[in-house]
């Protein structure tokens, strides 16, 4: 039998052991949630309440005592949300819907951003000014920017309330989207309340494939990537070589992406096994020729927000090509900060912001796949910049950035000492070597790998996702080596 204590800690917040999908305690959790789920697919109201029950405990193991947080915002939201469209008052509505910008960015600000402003306001003034240590909540911008979408949806006329404060709540706290997205649309989500439930083969066995597939690029790629290379490298870049500095910045842009991509693509598995369809939030960006076409196949769900909610709010295209530029930059520069409450954020959006706007001033004109040598030359170009980028968002601030950069800069030609180096972090090179070829296989090939699956009979499918529970388990026990840990 259990014991208790057992049974305690998976049930208790721990600070230090945040839930996620990936971990052991999520996968046991899940499990007897979708037993009880399946039982109830026939009783919608207390279905509903059954996810939000478990959805909030969820949040709870995440933030702790913050789930009153997402409570708290899901009730202010919709209540002020039903006077704005039940108002035909213009004013009345515009206070309204100041009122709800002003709550919500009010409470990310305190959350988010009241030490970045404390530091600055002590460095421009000389002032002493403090706080004590302000616990950022998971997921508190997600769930925000959905709560805002919503509002801002309903003030614009383009959507009518959820049917009672229940369905909105299931909405805003529906758990597999909601610390790390993809941020859902109302007018997409809430309609889906009401249909009933089901699920086709087709279905159950692509939610499988992006499981698996999520599984596999957070837990196997990203994290050992990060453990066993970048994260040694970026803490102390003048202890390795410029090669070695340049590889860590190579295997940063692998780890982002198959951290970010492969959350969402469990987060849409689990979604699909509910019943509900969630919005792709990512297309293998890396293969893109354009900073503008990687902003179509990045954090898509991110980037339409960016441009519906806070571009075309500033005008967008309406009000002449210096107001567009400008508009794109400032958007990328505020998206930025929302990554995280510091200068190098804001940097690192100003510089996508920049390079947006000059390709929207010369109307770089999308490839095709007749210019092969352009392509692939715009594609290295592209990806290098990305890269470029990425290192000021991984960076601990820009002092380290900027060490990183030049040590990569004292780079010299040595294939030898190159292969040297690869050679001393074997398994490394070969994990990064899959993940970039995972991602750069074309469109029709995985396409293909799709309906391949889709021909593994049932009971393959589950002892594929065993093997990958297994592998994962493995990377993070100390009691067993996991095939990833052996020489090749």
């Amino acid at each position: 039998m259990m014991e208790w204590n057992v049974i305690w800690d998976w049930l208790s917040y721990d600070p230090q052991k945040p839930l996620l999908f990936n971990s052991e305690a999520f996968l046991y959790l899940f499990l007897g949630f979708f037993f009880i789920y399946i039982l109830l697919k026939d009783v919608c109201r207390l279905r509903i309440l059954y996810v939000i029950a478990f959805s909030l405990f969820f949040y709870y193991k995440c933030s702790g005592i913050y789930f009153i947080l997402l409570i708290l915002s899901s009730f202010v939201d919709f209540y002020i949300s039903d006077l704005i469209y039940k108002s035909q008052k213009t004013v009345t509505r515009k206070w309204l819907l100041v009122l709800s910008c002003v709550i919500n960015l009010g409470v990310l600000a305190y959350f988010k951003y009241t030490g970045f402003l404390t530091e600055n306001f002590n460095a421009l003034f000389s002032g002493d000014l403090s706080f004590d240590t302000i616990f950022l909540p998971i997921g508190i911008s997600f769930y925000t920017f959905q709560t805002m979408s919503y509002t801002i949806d309903i003030y614009r006329r383009e959507l009518e309330p959820a049917r009672n404060v229940w369905d909105f709540m299931f909405f805003v706290s529906f758990f597999p989207q909601l610390v790390a997205g993809p941020i859902v649309r109302a007018k997409d989500f809430i309609p889906q309340i009401y249909e009933k439930l089901h699920l086709t083969k087709k279905e159950l066995s692509y939610a499988f494939y992006l499981i698996i597939g999520g599984l596999i690029k957070k837990a196997v790629i990203s994290d050992y990537i990060s453990v066993n290379f970048v994260d040694r490298v970026f803490n102390f870049p003048d202890n390795y070589t410029a090669f070695e500095n340049l590889l860590a910045v190579y295997g940063y842009t692998l780890q982002i992406y198959c951290d970010f991509s492969g959350y969402s693509d469990i987060a849409i598995g689990l979604a699909l096994l509910l019943g509900f369809q969630l919005p792709p939030n990512f297309r293998t960006p890396y293969q893109s020729t354009s900073v503008t076409e990687f902003w179509r196949r990045w954090h898509i769900s991110l980037s339409g927000w960016l441009r519906d909610y806070l571009y075309i709010s500033m005008g967008g295209n309406r009000k002449g090509k210096l107001r567009t530029y400008f508009n794109l930059f400032m958007t990328m520069l505020l998206g930025g900060l929302w990554h995280g409450a510091s200068w190098k954020f804001v940097l690192w959006g100003a510089m996508h912001g920049s390079v947006l706007a000059i390709e929207k001033a010369f109307r770089i004109p999308k490839l095709t796949n007749k210019d092969v040598a352009l392509k692939l030359m715009a594609g290295i170009l592209t990806f290098h910049f990305v890269a470029f980028c990425w290192i000021f968002f991984r960076a601990s601030d820009f002092a380290n950035a900027l060490n990183v950069i030049d040590n990569i800069g004292m780079l010299e030609w040595s294939p030898q000492n190159w292969w040297s180096v690869i050679a001393g972090y074997q398994n490394v090179a070969i994990v990064m070597l899959i993940g970039f070829l995972w991602h750069f296989i074309p469109q029709n090939w995985q396409d293909q790998q799709l309906l391949s699956f889709h021909r593994i009979p049932v009971v393959g499918k589950v002892v594929l996702f065993a093997v990958t529970i297994w592998i994962i388990s493995a990377t993070a026990s100390s009691e067993v080596q996991p095939f990833i840990y052996f020489q090749f």
